[in-house]
């Protein structure tokens, strides 16, 4: 008998759905794809919608719909977590009171009026929603589960291993002491947004020298196994609502950045210095999962696992033989992980047998596409001026050429991408070779900061001769 479960993340940021079938991965997309709200943190409604169109469903023929964690468990934490600082934390419990009070509380009913159907809706936990997330879809039979993010319900960081159909947690390190809050600590002192700027802090750090790393140190403790703790003497997230205190402001040289102020060689300095201690936690907590999974091959998942530079360098380490990283590793990735956990742990779906050097999520193009008719029909009834090129070879050769004379191009082809990661499916192209390509692509095009990368795309032969290690 087929099963079909939906699974959905929201109420935080990056909501998302994602309709799984018989363990298969049908359909992934995140809300703000379809409301241009960055990180859409509202019940995705439309991503919903989008994924029981793509299987031709209707509601009512889902088994279950599985949110990505659990609000009760979330609201024991955030209200001990109040408690335990009160009176201080009268304000944050203001704010955060009504989020766990207010929606995730009543999830179930929540999805029950927006559906229009009494389907069941099951729970799960947010770092096993993640964990889920990486490992099932891999080509791995066998694999060591890293996630590391900010917080879930009580985890800020697991190691778990996967074996099969199922997933078992090995360790854990709990909130306040997070890898991702202390990143994100930072994404706030730099003048950026916190769940939503932590890769402009990583942008920005190839611009600075670590000079500030020792005073990184100061803030997190190491130990031999790879687990940590914070010193939370420095950091405001546990009383009020900013992320940090005077304390840390003093040992980082004054106030934070004002945002949308100039960028200064403090905060360039300071983003490399973050960077390079994140690097050194996340290597260590590899090395233990090697050590405690004794498995050679690794899945990545939550917020920090989009930390692509510590990817990296956790792969030319070699401390696993392989590394399978969730392109959705954030909060979206959850919509899935939350689907395929309930799919194979709680209804028993046998998993897809894992290839060699392949894996189930289909290259991430997960979401909408348009056929040639539909774009074509668009543009009319709009009356928007456009050229077919109908023979694929001359569209390439158009593109190559616009290019080369320094025009960027917007580039759509099948399926829409799961995740914040441009694969080529909706993407943004000009030519590396010129200097200003980054600026006006920055400046005129995505009106953000100019230090902001870009991702570069090259053919695999001519991967060595343009990348140096």
């Amino acid at each position: 008998m087929s099963v079909t479960v939906l699974g959905i993340s929201g109420f935080y940021h990056d909501s998302a759905a994602a309709l799984v079938r018989d363990g298969e991965i049908i359909a992934a997309a995140q809300e703000e794809r379809f409301t241009r709200k960055k990180h859409d943190p509202r019940f995705p409604e439309n991503a919903i919608n989008y994924c029981l169109g793509e299987a031709y469903l209707d509601p009512s023929d889902l088994d279950a719909v599985v949110f990505y964690d659990n609000p009760v468990a979330s609201y024991d934490r955030a209200l001990k977590s109040i408690l335990s600082t009160a009176p201080a934390s009268e304000e944050q419990w203001q704010k955060a009171g009504m989020s766990f009070l207010g929606i995730k509380l009543f999830v179930t009913r929540y999805v029950h009026r927006a559906l229009q159907t009494e389907v069941p809706v099951l729970f799960t936990r947010h770092h096993l929603s993640h964990a889920a997330s990486a490992f099932y879809p891999s080509p791995f039979e066998h694999a060591a589960i890293l996630t590391v993010d900010g917080v879930g319900e009580w985890a800020t960081t697991s190691i778990a291993r996967g074996d099969g159909e199922k997933i078992d947690v090995l360790k854990e390190i709990h909130y306040p002491h997070s890898l991702g809050l202390l990143y994100s600590a930072f994404t706030y002192f730099c003048g950026f947004r916190v769940n939503s700027g932590e890769y402009k802090l990583m942008g920005l750090a190839p611009y600075g020298s670590p000079r500030y790393a020792d005073r990184v140190r100061q803030l997190i403790q190491v130990k031999e196994d790879g687990s940590y703790r914070l010193d939370m003497n420095y950091f405001g997230f546990l009383d009020s609502d900013v992320m940090t205190n005077e304390r840390f402001h003093a040992l980082f040289d004054g106030a934070p950045r004002e945002p949308e102020s100039a960028i200064t060689r403090r905060e360039m300095d300071i983003a490399a210095s973050i960077q390079l201690v994140t690097e050194e936690v996340f290597l260590g907590l590899a090395r233990h999962a090697r050590e405690i999974t004794g498995l050679d091959k690794l899945c990545l998942s939550g917020g920090v696992a989009l930390n692509c530079v510590a990817n990296g360098i956790l792969l030319r380490e070699k401390i696993f033989d392989e590394i399978w990283i969730q392109p959705a590793a954030g909060d979206a990735g959850g919509a899935l992980g939350a689907a395929l956990s309930a799919s194979h742990e709680h209804f028993g779906v046998s998993r897809p047998q894992p290839g060699a050097n392949t894996d189930s999520q289909h290259g991430s193009y997960l979401g909408p596409e348009f056929s040639s008719a539909e774009v074509r029909a668009f543009l009319e009834r709009h009356d928007y001026p456009y050229h077919a090129i109908e023979d694929a070879t001359e569209r390439n050769r158009r593109i190559a050429s616009a290019l080369a004379d320094g025009k960027v191009v917007g580039f759509l082809s099948g399926r829409m991408e799961f995740g914040p990661r441009s694969l080529g499916g909706r993407s943004i192209l000009g030519d590396p070779r010129l200097t200003e390509t980054q600026t006006v692509m920055n400046l005129k095009i995505k009106y953000r900061e100019s230090f902001r990368p870009f991702a570069p795309s090259v053919l695999g032969r001519e991967m060595h001769g343009v990348f140096r290690h």
